[in-house]
């Protein structure tokens, strides 16, 4: 063989190396918030290379206060999103088709989170105070629970006033709000962290009040999954994130260790994501990552149960399936 020929053959094999390694199928996965221990399996799984062994080159977009995860995926800027199930469902009442591929949360972590001083021992005394609520489609199960209580949201008496809450806790530090909206996971820390004694407050959590709707699920648009290479690409993205999850459940310090290596504001700290990926550990386990169709029902009637303002107003169609999970999982 000529040194010509054998340089060839060289080029054309590490062309080809090149060729396999620049050939990963890319995946834009759009976050509901910002990167904190709330996401951490996915950070897991691209870290550890989970997604790598997959085939995939995954890109990871932070969310924030002024993006709506449903809005990007609807205007092509992410392959799937995470979302909680209240507001995908709204979304695609609207005309947004989401269909849900995968659940990893198996629990929710919503509460509101109330001092004590101002009365407030049990739901019924909500009445007459103002409540803190985050808007942005995460008003949905707030409204559904108020809803089952036969509670107006307009104010007076027998009504709560609706404060629209930022995404903070100063409404209840600076004694604006009776109650504010709180994740187990986060905002209650925070409430902590600011100087109020845990014996101070009340906390209604959603789950305790069977009221609990789904959060944190892995959504794509309906039509995409015509596709079969998307779908098949979806298998893989699912199999490495729920291997991102376990991970994660398993070694919570280093998980909130790898977010915060990947928060490039530096807006976290170690205290506060060992802490929440603690409690967020409880809110994936139980989960496999295939939507349990009990959980889906019971979300649906909580948000069909509105009276004459219900989140969603028909039982919805083709809004989850388990063909990615059925195939990821075996």
């Amino acid at each position: 063989m000529n040194k010509r020929l054998a340089s060839l053959l060289t080029a054309g094999v590490l062309s080809l190396a090149a060729f396999h390694a620049s050939a990963a199928d890319k995946v834009t996965l759009q976050l509901k918030w910002v990167t904190q221990a709330q996401f951490a399996g996915y950070y897991v799984a691209k870290e550890k290379g989970f997604y790598e062994e997959e085939g995939l080159d995954v890109e990871i977009k932070p969310g924030g206060p002024d993006i709506a995860p449903a809005q990007v995926i609807a205007g092509g800027g992410a392959d799937v999103i995470v979302d909680w199930m209240p507001s995908a469902l709204a979304s695609r009442e609207k005309g947004v088709p989401l269909v849900n591929i995968a659940q990893p949360f198996k629990k929710s972590g919503m509460m509101l989170t109330c001092l004590k001083e101002t009365g407030v021992e049990t739901p019924e005394d909500f009445k007459g105070k103002t409540l803190g609520v985050w808007f942005f489609g995460n008003e949905y199960p707030f409204l559904s629970w108020m809803a089952h209580l036969k509670i107006p949201t307009d104010g007076g008496p027998d009504g709560v006033t609706v404060l629209k809450q930022g995404f903070n806790v100063d409404p209840l530090i600076q004694k604006q709000a009776a109650c504010i909206s709180t994740m187990t996971y986060n905002e209650y820390w925070q409430v902590i962290d600011a100087g109020i004694n845990p014996e101070d407050l009340v906390t209604f959590k959603y789950e305790d009040q069977g009221v609990a709707t789904l959060e944190d699920g892995l959504y794509v648009l309906e039509d995409k999954l015509k596709d079969p290479a998307f779908k098949e690409k979806m298998v893989k993205f699912v199999r490495a994130s729920m291997k991102g999850w376990k991970y994660a459940e398993e070694n919570p310090d280093e998980a909130a260790e790898i977010v915060l290596e990947n928060d490039s504001t530096g807006a976290q700290t170690e205290k506060h994501q060992k802490r929440m990926m603690g409690e967020i550990a409880k809110l994936t386990a139980g989960s496999n990552g295939a939507l349990d169709e009990a959980d889906y029902k019971r979300t649906v009637e909580s948000l069909l149960a509105g009276g004459s303002d219900p989140v969603i107003s028909k039982e919805p169609e083709g809004a989850w399936t388990h063909e990615i999970t059925d195939e990821a999982l075996n």
